[in-house]
């Protein structure tokens, strides 16, 4: 009795996904209604996941990148830009000779040659849509070819060629590089997520790692040799405020206590300086690197605003990961799909290589080879105690040196533009009015913005201004000049015009200030302000047109002229 009852226990308790023995050798085993068999796990050693990954990822900062272009490219560097790229183009082509030929396109590579110049704002919005259009298909669907993938890179390219000092951060390097090295994970012509006769090769994952390896070396050693706060672990004390565009994490982290500071500044050079060498200890430990560079450009993205750079950085940090450590990430279609491919390649049932397929090979290892010579003078500048950063060796960008933050400046300063309706600028009467920038500090009332991964590049360019002289930075006056027009092509690049609705200022001046985060709980703070600041002095003097005219004709300018009221 007793044994029989422990037999009918358990088979009351036996496990739904247990083989239960049967007297009947044709017994199939039963599963309960509901319950399925567990799914077979990807093996490691591929990359059809990562390749999708890799793709939308790029796509998706490219579409950033184009957005910004839009908007902005017109104000920046079109017809009436401050940076005319017309006029660029002209200046280089008397350079090489007054044609537009060989020479022309080694000096300045862009398409923006083979256009009608007739209409350079049409040409520019073109490429950005165009780059938009292409780019948004990639990202939506996950697939694309190396036609496509080329003609993102050379759109981009164009851009930043004729983009002058607005297209002038390591960034734009970096996604160059980044977007030719997509073009090689894809088939020439097929678009399909899972192209059999093209499976993702080794040497482009490898190209991608040692893309994110030479990033953080870079950015680590230009730090360890540039800026002593680095190496007595304080400069974190002076980031937070004193980064381009802080946002309102900033302005908390910026208090966080000195310890916490400390820990911050060393694990900036572990995970910068040491974690790289994991990507060559292993598949574990590969994706162990991958993990902590994605999850150190995370935090970088949440304490500021710093334009695209640590999405762009997060992208070859993903090719750490194999499909199956990335196999989570997708629906089970896509993974029946990676799994079947896998199975025909472990049984040998695959196609045996076809005459494209050896042709591919021929230029996986031509694009590895490419990429160890054009990476000498880079690792070579890497070791040398006199290290540049965000430098290219080669007129097309394919192999870069990288590095950020080399110095940090200790006390922010900012440039604000006032003008008045006064007739005489040392009136002490005169009432000055403020403009304001889209994003930077300017209204101490203002909340820090939260804008990354888009990018303001006026406001940028204005903290590097803030730190140097009108003279260093020329734009400044021209911008002045503008807006004692009213000019509606820089204003659409502010936030504030004062002078919305009237007759444009008859003075513009530029006044320095110190900026400082308010102590959160201060009487400050509890007033609404977010920054306090202190005048240094004058940036630069009162100007009006007349007096701006010689300036501007000594540098080709078009002299601004008096616009009706801005409504």
């Amino acid at each position: 009795m007793r044994k029989g009852a422990r037999l009918r226990r358990d088979k009351k308790t036996a496990s739904p996904g247990k083989q239960v023995h049967s007297q009947d050798p044709g017994a199939k085993l039963s599963i309960p209604k509901g319950r399925r068999l567990p799914e077979p796990r990807l093996r490691p050693g591929t990359f059809w996941l990562t390749r999708i990954v890799l793709l939308r990822s790029v796509s998706f900062i490219y579409f950033v990148a184009f957005s910004v272009a839009y908007n902005q490219n017109k104000q920046l560097i079109g017809e009436h830009g401050l940076m005319p790229c017309k006029s660029y183009l002209n200046s280089v082509k008397r350079y090489v000779g007054g044609k537009i030929g060989v020479a022309a396109l080694a000096y300045t590579p862009s398409v923006l040659w083979f256009l009608s110049w007739s209409d350079m704002d049409a040409n520019l919005d073109g490429v950005a849509l165009a780059g938009m259009a292409l780019s948004g298909f990639v990202l939506v669907t996950g697939t694309a070819n190396m036609l496509i993938m080329a003609a993102l890179w050379v759109l981009y390219h164009s851009l930043v060629n004729v983009g002058q000092l607005w297209y002038s951060f390591g960034w734009e390097s970096q996604l160059l590089e980044t977007g030719f090295l997509a073009i090689f994970l894809c088939p020439l012509w097929t678009l399909s997520q899972f192209p059999r006769r093209c499976p993702p090769s080794a040497i482009c994952i490898w190209t991608f790692r040692w893309l994110i390896v030479r990033i953080m070396l870079g950015a680590g050693l230009i730090k360890i040799r540039g800026d002593k706060c680095w190496r007595d672990l304080t400069c974190m004390d002076y980031h937070y405020e004193t980064q381009p565009v802080p946002n309102p994490i900033s302005y908390y982290l910026h208090r966080s206590p000195w310890w916490f500071h400390r820990f911050e500044t060393l694990s900036n050079h572990f995970i910068e300086l040491i974690a790289p060498f994991f990507t060559f200890m292993g598949r574990r430990m590969c994706a162990v690197n991958g993990a902590i560079q994605i999850l150190f450009q995370v935090v970088l993205i949440i304490s500021g605003n710093l334009s695209f750079l640590n999405w762009l950085t997060i992208v070859p940090s993903l090719s750490c990961f194999d499909d199956a450590s990335l196999g989570f990430l997708f629906g089970s279609g896509s993974r029946r799909a990676v799994l079947e491919i896998q199975n025909e390649e472990k049984s040998g049932r695959s196609d045996k290589p076809s005459k494209g397929m050896l042709i591919r090979r021929v230029v996986n290892i031509s694009l590895g080879v490419l990429i160890g010579c054009l990476s000498v003078p880079v690792v070579m500048n890497l070791l040398s105690s006199r290290q540049v950063m965000n430098t290219s060796f080669d007129p097309l960008r394919i192999v870069n040196t990288y590095g950020a933050f080399g110095s940090i400046t200790k006390e922010r300063t900012e440039v604000i533009f006032q003008g008045t309706l006064s007739a005489d600028p040392k009136d002490p009467e005169a009432v000055w009015e403020e403009y304001q920038f889209l994003c930077k500090p300017g209204d101490v009332y203002r909340r820090p913005c939260l804008i990354s991964p888009y990018h303001y590049r006026l406001d940028w360019l204005m903290w590097f201004a803030a730190f140097q002289t009108y003279e260093q930075s020329e734009f400044v006056i021209h911008i002045a000049g503008r807006l004692l027009s009213n000019d509606s092509t820089v204003l659409s690049l502010l936030q504030h015009n004062p002078f919305q609705g009237r007759d444009p200022p008859r003075w513009v001046r530029g006044e320095h200030f110190i900026y400082k985060f308010s102590r959160p709980g201060s009487d400050s703070a509890a007033q609404g302000k977010w920054w306090l600041r202190k005048r240094i002095g004058a940036y630069f003097p009162a100007v009006d047109l007349q007096g701006l005219r010689g300036y501007f004709q000594s540098r080709n300018w078009p002299h601004p002229h008096i616009s009706t009221k801005t409504q």
